[in-house]
């Protein structure tokens, strides 16, 4: 798993397999006695695995989703490597079932595995079934131990409208919107007791009339009661477009007193960034739409379900975060937060500790530094952090939190909101793990304790012996993490399924890897195996963490540990390169910028931008006319000399500049860590630092550092190295001798011919010529300033007050839309052809219930949507990017799988596309290059 490995198994059972004898105390603990079934997929099955494993709990099973197999081949769990006892796996057709029905059937198909195999609890990790009320309660009905929140929690914290309440009731910030919105719809046909009592008795719902003949209860408090009886016996009493009348009214009405505000509709039942969509403003006659995607997606459409869905303000400025809880029914507490607000569809990338003892070692920081703006910004932080988790302690106490589960919060500078609570572990919950662990003390005996450095084992815990524990001490282990999810992703974060892993470096020094056990060799050959990255379920490959004392140290070690890893595989994907830019963008501004949720997309514009510009450059012409600028000026054997030094040069001056002008991201990485590199001098680029001693850092920047035995591919070559070597050593030497201040400084010292003191004329002219050899090509480097110059790359920085200053075109829709295409060309298609841009599960209309959205004749104009690709979770609607008539649909069926650049419709276009020629585009990137040539000194 890792070179950094942290156990997660309690004193326990480490000290009992090195023979070590336990108290009473501590030995009442225990939880071998607990037989698993787990049925969640992803890196949190294989962590559980092993956390069971290092707990002494050997009896445990896993459920296997058929779905990725069937639809990607060889997709096999990489579980399977190391848990090879087949009567532990228990084959279903998938984790969750696409409807009511067939989740009420996985849930009794689930209990018969236990009860025929032997399995005494349950744990669903973070998968979607893990804040199933109905679930829970019937494992809890089924006398199987629930291992995470029990069903009264799930209730009373997990439904978003519940928590609502219970969050105002209890003195907890919430935002304003309505979480009643069920209840409002059924009050407008049955508005009052008695007309509720009526409808309860037409279809026979079991409702305490008492309670509905109570005048101190609301009459919404009572249309919920109403409500929940329904929703036991599975009959719907509102439509789904009485919902939709509702809800849009609310968001008028929310538009009209916030009008600077979007709106956010959220169903109750929905988590993970799934169930959510944002309303634009003036956009309130698109709510029914979305409300019924909403619907669709979090799959509550069938009949008796709960189709409630919030209506928020969306708070523009949002810092997304949240704070570890935990409880055993009567004691709650907390273990720090984190801030996952680098996040893209709702979907989070990077996620960042955020805990007292780090803040306080950054305000001291700031403060030795005189940075009193910075200062005065973390400061208030740390009063928010320390609001935020009282609170959460609070609430956790209020719903009788008796596992470990999330309290979210949205941050708007000193103010902030309670969000949701999501009762499960989260995916990054190793973020915390790894910053605190829990210490247990015998309330009789302080000397008697244990520690628990995992929330998976804390888990067990808890379901195993709750009421026992006492309040533990949370103990600071390291004050930084952070976590990158390393996703089957394109290089503009759309979810790419379907690609191989063919090989994957190993993890390096200090590299924490939870990868679901992909990276296991195979146990004879100790060879890499082949891995299917499948499109059934979540795009996520691996969680990567690093630890740090500072947050700038856990950046920079996580940068290092994705600069030195090496992934290939055929098709594949991922947003590896997306993390090293961004960490370094980071490092590069400042590490304890304050990122709103609406960051990542301006982020990928302006690398998109990046990239568009690098299109445009043509470095080979751009080399020659180097070449030929610097020839014009010498002559006889200096001219020779010149011409063979540029020759020697060439590969080792081009192949780093290449690769980063093919890598957007990795390029962007680099622009922002070498900002300082150079100054603009009258229009001209001017370097402050050494291009030779740039050039090596390039070189390890890019990971090609010269390695023997290596592939030649994958790093400098052997005589490019040693041009280099020589040039270092060179530089080297005369900085000792001379003494120079800067790079600047030494530069006008050998301008000079005349040969400073100490140093012979034929010694400084021999210098002179070697310098001007070593530097002679040099010049080329000057096209990655001039790509962050042409596209004001540098305008996306932090502000001295922490915010991120994000210029208004990288808020512009369209300008987005088409980076993302340079960032991922869509396939090249006919004029007369429509093509899937991705691959992934096809459907041509909303919900089953709709129409499709075009059919043969159909005219369609440009933005109109013409189908939906669900690739990962992530369902994705197709636009038209012209106006045109469908003359024949080529796929008609939904649920089927379509793969990137297949034909789905035969169009014909109202007007003619008219595509660049090849001479075209040769002359604009001549020009453009031109341009750059202007710069140089």
């Amino acid at each position: 798993m890792s070179n950094e490995h942290y156990l997660h198994n309690p004193l326990i059972h480490r000290d009992r397999r090195l023979g070590r004898r336990h108290t009473e105390w501590v030995n009442q603990f225990d939880c071998t006695h607990m037989r698993p079934l787990i049925i969640c997929r992803g890196p949190i099955r294989k962590e559980a695995m092993d956390v069971f494993s290092e707990m002494g709990i050997t009896d445990f099973g896993i459920l296997l989703s058929e779905k990725d197999s069937i639809i990607y081949q060889d997709a096999l769990a990489p579980e399977l490597r190391s848990l090879t006892d087949p009567n532990r796996v228990h084959r279903v057709p998938d984790y969750t079932g696409a409807n009511k029905e067939e989740r009420d059937q996985r849930i009794a198909q689930i209990i018969n595995i236990a009860r025929e195999n032997g399995y005494n609890s349950i744990f669903a990790g973070y998968g979607f079934m893990a804040e199933d009320e109905t679930m829970v309660a019937a494992m809890e009905k089924a006398g199987l131990n629930f291992i995470g929140p029990c069903s009264r929690t799930v209730h009373d914290a997990g439904l978003k409208d519940e928590a609502k309440r219970t969050a105002l009731k209890h003195g907890v910030s919430v935002t304003p919107g309505i979480d009643n919105g069920t209840a409002l719809t059924l009050l407008k046909k049955h508005p009052d007791a008695a007309a509720l009592k009526a409808l309860a008795a037409e279809h026979g719902l079991i409702v305490d009339e008492a309670k509905l003949d109570d005048d101190s209860i609301e009459l919404a408090d009572k249309a919920d009661l109403v409500l929940a009886a329904s929703y036991e016996k599975g009959v719907d009493i509102y439509t789904v477009d009485e919902l939709c009348e509702t809800l849009t009214e609310a968001v008028q009405e929310m538009a009209a007193e916030y009008p600077e505000n979007r709106v956010r509709l959220k169903a109750i039942s929905g988590g993970g960034g799934k169930g959510q969509r944002i309303l634009g403003i003036g956009e309130s006659a698109r709510t029914p739409e979305l409300v019924r995607e909403i619907l669709n997606e979090v799959k509550t459409t069938g009949v008796g379900d709960n189709k409630n869905v919030l209506v928020e303000l969306n708070i523009e400025t949002t810092r997304h975060q949240e704070i570890q809880v935990l409880g055993n029914g009567e004691w709650s507490m907390t273990m720090g937060g984190r801030d996952c607000s680098l996040q893209m569809h709702e979907q989070k990338l990077l996620e960042v500790s955020v805990t007292v003892e780090s803040l306080e070692a950054a305000i001291e920081q700031a403060k030795a530094s005189g940075n009193a703006t910075e200062q005065r910004v973390l400061e208030q932080d740390l009063k928010t952090l320390i609001a935020m988790e009282d609170e959460a302690t609070r609430f956790g106490e209020a719903v009788g939190l008796d596992s470990v589960s999330t309290f979210e919060c949205i941050v708007d500078r000193d103010k902030h909101f309670f969000m949701e609570m999501n009762t499960r572990i989260q995916v990054e919950h190793r973020v915390t793990e790894l910053c605190y662990t829990l210490k247990f003390t015998n309330p009789e005996n302080p000397d008697d304790t244990f520690i628990v450095e995992s929330l998976v084992e804390l888990m067990v815990l808890l379901a195993a012996h709750g009421p026992k524990l006492p309040k533990p001490e949370r103990i600071l282990r390291h004050n930084d993490s952070v976590e990158a999810r390393l996703n089957a992703t394109n290089q503009a974060l759309q979810p790419s399924a379907g690609g191989v892993i063919e090989y994957w470096s190993d993890a390096v020094e200090g590299e924490i890897r939870d990868d679901q056990g992909i990276s296991l060799h195979n146990p004879d050959t100790d060879v890499f195996m082949k891995y299917t990255l499948a499109g059934a379920y979540d795009s996520n490959i691996a969680l990567l963490l690093t630890v740090g004392d500072t947050r700038l140290d856990t950046y920079e070690r996580m940068a290092e540990v994705i600069r030195q890893t090496n992934m290939r595989g055929k098709d594949l994907a991922t947003n590896l390169e997306f993390h090293y830019g961004l960490v370094n963008w980071f490092i590069g501004q400042n590490i304890n910028a304050r990122p709103t949720t609406r960051f990542i997309v301006p982020y990928l514009t302006a690398v998109g931008e990046l990239k568009q510009r690098a299109n445009n450059l043509d470095v080979d012409y751009a080399w020659k006319q180097i070449c030929k600028a610097q020839l014009a000026g010498a002559a006889g054997d200096s001219a020779k000399a010149l011409k063979t030094a540029l020759e020697l040069k060439q590969t080792l001056l081009l192949r780093p500049l290449k690769t980063l002008l093919e890598e957007p991201h990795i390029l962007a990485g680099w622009l922002s860590v070498n900002r300082d590199s150079y100054t603009m001098v009258d229009g001209k680029i001017s370097w402050n630092e050494n291009p030779i001693e740039l050039l090596d850092d390039t070189y390890h920047f890019l990971n090609m550092d010269y390695v023997e035995g290596e592939p030649a591919s994958s790093m400098i070559w052997d005589h490019d190295d040693d041009i280099l070597g020589d040039a270092l050593a060179f530089y080297q030497e005369l900085n000792n001798r001379l003494d120079a201040q800067d790079w600047i400084e030494l530069q006008s010292v050998l301008d000079s011919a005349d040969a400073p003191e100490g140093i012979s004329a034929s010694m400084w002219g021999e210098i002179r010529g070697a310098h001007a050899g070593f530097q002679a090509g040099v010049d080329i480097l000057a096209v990655l300033p001039n790509i962050a110059e042409a596209t004001s790359y540098y305008s996306l920085c932090v502000n001295e007050d922490l915010t991120i200053n994000i210029p208004e075109r990288l808020e512009d829709t369209e300008l987005q839309e088409a980076m993302a295409k340079v960032l991922v060309p869509p396939p090249v298609a006919k004029s007369d052809e429509i093509l899937a841009e991705s691959g992934g599960m096809f459907y041509g209309r909303e919900t089953p219930e709709h129409d499709v959205y075009v059919k043969q004749g159909d005219h369609f104009e440009a933005g109109d949507p013409l189908f939906i690709v669900e690739v990962m979770k992530m369902f994705n609607k197709v636009y038209a990017p012209f106006s045109g008539t469908i003359e024949e649909v080529l796929v008609d069926t939904d649920g089927v799988i379509i793969s990137k650049g297949q034909p789905i419709f035969k169009i014909t276009p109202d007007e003619v596309i008219v595509v660049e020629s090849a001479e075209e585009v040769a002359a604009r990137r001549r020009g453009v290059t031109d341009e750059f040539l202007a710069q140089l000194v």
